[in-house]
């Protein structure tokens, strides 16, 4: 599942995301999401999320059945 719809997203979910200074070369981060920072129903680059440990970044995969 990718991570461009807002409803495939919530809070506990463990996802990759794509830091802003790690946009160019694509390195994923892995977290778990804490708080769902966009507010519209899907974005074409990943609904941007804060992890429980603070990075904030747009999801590019959410892992499923975790």
């Amino acid at each position: 599942m990718n991570g461009k719809n807002r409803k495939d997203i919530q809070p506990g979910l463990k996802v990759d995301i794509v830091l802003k200074q790690d946009q160019r070369t694509g390195k994923r981060t892995t977290g778990i999401v804490k708080d769902i920072l966009t507010n519209s129903a899907s974005h074409p680059h990943g609904i941007k999320v804060r992890l429980e440990d603070g990075q904030v970044g747009r999801v590019q995969h959410i892992h499923p059945g975790e």
